[in-house]
């Protein structure tokens, strides 16, 4: 870029430019004062140049982050003064002009270098500041690199890129809808989509052979350490006449690339590992398993049908096997004891394995002799193993699986070099709503029933399995995906099935229900989420580093102030009256 502010960039000068007058600009990092003589860091997105001048005078007035534009000469810095820590170190600008652009406030928020040290929140109501700090502005440069090729890989594999519409209707698609009121349709509401996924069904029904987008999505979710609330990004695809196997073959050769392409570590070799839900809840405890971990749980149930011991007299018993840790401190299984009663149990059950293969810990005492073998034949247990019990009624598949994941961290089970993936798939369709007394879809209501029509009708609405998956990478879901429900009955069916009436279908999914009576093709898709890809290959812990302007983890915009209170008149124009908090 050349004009009236810089014919070249501060940070990309190099040893080339010495002895030339460049015009250059930036912000004002720091000043410097070393005995009368005044030095000025300059920084602009690619990097930081030192300025000098034979007249102090020229930099008075200026304060940090302040926004300037000069003209120089660059020179080369004496050896003693080179500056190893950035690309410029060995090379100034020497200014003869100097114009302030933007004044600065004298007192900043915080210090722009360690804004990642300062709280969330006063980072995210100047994040515009925050975003000065490289480290910072760098994870939205490389957000940028990721989507670019996202885009490129999806068109060089035949995909069309379309945009699907941000005001709708709303629908039941597993979050709270975030709802527009309409000025001209008096008491009616538009919804932000929680996906595309209605709309990316019709393209299928109208032709298209594969589509896809950079596609936001809305939901209004609580916040967490890998969730945004309210606005998040997918890329959304969908092919026309596909398989299940389609998908996972397009999604193994995305998530594979991509990740190549971006980290050094190792990611794991196509095909993905698939599991079935059933499987990875027994053996993982969680439908997000991380594979880096080689622990495994064991399903104990049967070895206490007969017990005698009541906390595992007539409830779920898995147990875990760990190798080698015998020797381990009291202290050490104190500790494992205490997190348990974290997650809501009572402590946590054990038994360690001697020489003789003779056991001790604190529920051997309660054991049969009968109990003992078959616990050393279904764990495999050899000398110095310890098995871990855990036992509850309806939750002792969730209870294992954090477990797991606490042994898994206490132990240093994971390789933090490698990208572990798997595809979890046969996930239930329908699971029971205690609070509604009714069955209700257990993830997508879009999704082919495996078996069909036939399933629908035969089956208990708890044994129908969904042809839907999930990608998920060292125990975070990556994606979720489907071969969808494209046929009218058969949706009518699966509908009905939570409760939904034909009128019902008619009413809240007038597009796809008026399409699958003109010939839908068999069609699947799936959307891995981008701020979670990308939040992985920073190798950040908090999902709002990925993102240029998230809303706080309370849902709050603290830089815009949103939500905010609208003028009376501005309601009247949507026919909306606010009822007093009291």
């Amino acid at each position: 870029m050349n004009n009236i502010y810089r014919d070249c960039y501060a940070g990309k000068l190099t040893e080339e430019y010495i002895g030339k007058t460049v015009r250059i600009c930036g912000f004002v990092e720091n000043i410097r004062d070393h005995g009368g003589v005044i030095f000025v860091d300059l920084r602009d997105q690619f990097g930081v140049i030192q300025l000098v001048s034979n007249d102090d005078k020229i930099f008075d007035g200026i304060t940090k982050e302040s926004s300037i534009t000069l003209t120089g000469t660059v020179r080369k810095r004496d050896e003693d003064d080179y500056n190893d820590h950035i690309k410029t170190g060995t090379i100034e600008v020497l200014v003869s002009s100097l114009e302030v652009l933007g004044l600065a406030e004298n007192v900043l928020p915080f210090e722009i270098m360690t804004s990642t040290n300062t709280s969330e929140d006063v980072r995210l109501k100047y994040r515009y500041l925050d975003l000065r700090n490289p480290k910072v502005k760098n994870n939205i440069l490389f957000r940028s690199k990721v989507i670019n090729y996202l885009r490129n890989k999806m068109i060089d594999n035949g995909f069309c890129e379309i945009q699907t519409p941000i005001l709708t209707a709303s629908s039941p698609e597993g979050a709270r809808d975030f709802i527009v009121p309409s000025r001209k349709f008096h008491g009616k509401f538009y919804a932000l989509p929680q996906a595309p996924q209605q709309f990316k069904q019709l393209l299928m029904a109208a032709g298209f052979d594969k589509y896809f987008q950079i596609a936001p999505c809305f939901r209004d979710e609580d916040a967490r350490s890998d969730r945004i609330y309210g606005e998040f990004y997918q890329l959304d695809l969908e092919m026309s006449f596909a398989t299940e196997e389609d998908v996972y073959e397009i999604g193994e050769k995305i998530f594979k690339e991509t990740f190549e392409e971006f980290t050094d570590k190792r990611v794991s070799s196509s095909p993905f590992k698939r599991i079935s839900y059933q499987e990875s809840m027994l053996k993982y405890g969680t439908d997000k398993p991380d594979l880096r971990n080689p622990l495994e749980i064991i399903d104990l149930t049967d070895e206490f049908t007969d017990t005698e011991f009541k906390p595992f007299r007539g409830v779920t018993v898995r147990g875990i096997k760990v190798d080698g840790i015998g020797d381990k401190s009291n202290s050490w299984f104190n500790d494992l004891v205490d997190y348990a009663k974290t997650i809501g149990m009572p402590g946590i059950g054990y038994i360690t394995v001697m020489e003789d293969m003779s056991f001790k810990g604190p529920i051997d005492k309660f054991l049969t002799d009968y109990e003992r073998e078959s616990l050393i034949k279904k764990a495999n247990l050899i000398p110095n193993s310890v098995l871990f019990f855990i036992a509850d009624r309806k939750n002792a598949s969730k209870l294992a699986g954090l477990i797991r994941d606490e042994l898994g961290k206490r132990l240093d089970l994971l390789d933090e070099n490698v990208f572990e993936f798997c595809i979890i798939n046969d996930f239930p369709m329908y699971e029971w709503s205690e609070e509604e007394e009714k069955y209700d879809f257990t993830h997508n209501p879009f999704s082919m029933p495996k078996g069909g029509l036939e399933s629908l009708e035969k089956l208990e609405p708890d044994k129908i399995v969904a042809n839907q998956f999930d990608f998920v990478c060292n125990g975070v879901e990556l994606a979720s995906g489907a071969v969808r429900n494209h046929d009218l009955n058969i949706m009518k069916k699966a509908f009905s099935l939570a409760g939904y009436t034909e009128e019902d279908l008619k009413e809240r999914f007038k597009g796809l229900y008026r399409a699958f009576s003109f010939g839908a093709p068999p069609h699947a898709g799936m959307a891995p989420g981008i701020d979670r890809i990308i939040m992985m290959l920073l190798g950040e812990e908090n999902i709002r580093e990925t993102i240029a302007f998230p809303m706080s983890a309370s849902g709050s915009d603290l830089m815009m102030g949103a939500p905010t209170e609208i003028s009376e008149a501005q309601l009247r124009e949507v026919h909306i009256k606010v009822r007093d908090k009291n």
